[in-house]
């Protein structure tokens, strides 16, 4: 579109004009190019167990520092970290006493810092890209993962796998390990959130064919993922490209637009077991 610059980045491929900000509001056109608005800006950081990622097979029983921005490509209306998620930059102060979604800059060389000091402290292994949609940081996670990396520390991404193929697999290099969130598996399930299954499918096939450590999470919802044919394909599909693939099956509670009752155990054992018959390792979550 004339006048116009398109975002190559996922799925959405916003058109935005100057000053204009896309979908996942962490990219927009200034002097005529297109820039991104989270770099180095983070509005959450922890040091947390592995295993909270979730990552149950990758270093087990270790800590990793987690850094969150703002922004996402997706807009489920069940978020729980929809205050950073759908949060843009409007929405951010910068500084004691104002107002907003408090964030810190803190460039890769001082995330670096920070992870070799909680490495020296705490055993910290390296630093999970995690809390908000961390692929549409792109440049920043790509930048701090190389400095990561050669470091000799892990870097790790919690993501919903919505990436264009193409700057997906030239990131996969510089990642370790990788928990995907395969939302469902039915197309009607991507459209309520303003996702792409087949993208997803292809950016998890691309990140275990390229050799990183790949867990799968499903938050089970009833009524709306929670049938049984529904994981049977899933799972079969995820044993199809290998059964020692994890999956977690992640319990649900009402949050943000969504007021439909928890998800009972019951049901996430049923789904478990249909699991358990092609994939060797599926865990439970949030019960």
């Amino acid at each position: 579109m004339e006048g116009k610059i398109t975002c190559p980045f996922c799925h959405h491929a916003c058109e935005m004009a100057e000053g204009e900000t896309g979908f996942c509001r962490t990219r927009s056109v200034r002097e005529g190019r297109l820039v991104s608005l989270s770099y180095g800006l983070l509005t959450s950081v922890a040091l947390d167990p592995i295993e909270k990622k979730p990552l149950y097979h990758f270093y087990p029983g270790s800590r990793i520092l987690s850094v969150g921005s703002f922004g996402c490509n997706l807009a489920c209306p069940f978020c729980q970290n929809h205050s950073i998620s759908q949060a843009g930059e409007g929405d951010l102060c910068l500084a004691e006493g104002e107002r907003g979604l408090r964030a810190y800059h803190l460039p890769p060389e001082e995330l670096l810092d920070l992870a070799l000091d909680t490495k020296e402290k705490h055993g910290n292994i390296g630093v999970a890209f995690t809390y908000n949609e961390p692929l549409m940081n792109y440049e920043y996670v790509r930048d701090s993962a190389r400095l990561l990396q050669e470091a000799g520390l892990k870097t790790v991404l919690v993501t919903n796998g919505e990436l264009a193929p193409a700057p997906f697999r030239k990131l996969l290099p510089l990642i370790d390990a990788l928990n995907i969130d395969l939302k469902g598996f039915a197309p009607e399930f991507y459209q309520w959130v303003g996702g792409v299954l087949e993208e997803v499918k292809e950016n998890i096939r691309a990140a275990y064919k390229a050799g990183c450590h790949v867990e799968v999470t499903t938050l089970v919802i009833p009524g709306k993922n929670d049938s049984p044919e529904e994981m049977e394909q899933e799972a079969a599909w995820l044993g199809e490209l290998s059964p020692e693939i994890p999956l977690h099956l992640s319990r649900y509670f009402p949050r943000f637009q969504v007021d439909i009752p928890p998800t009972p155990r019951e049901t996430l054992e049923r789904l478990q077991a249909i699991a358990l018959r092609y994939l060797r390792h599926v865990h439970l979550g949030n019960i």
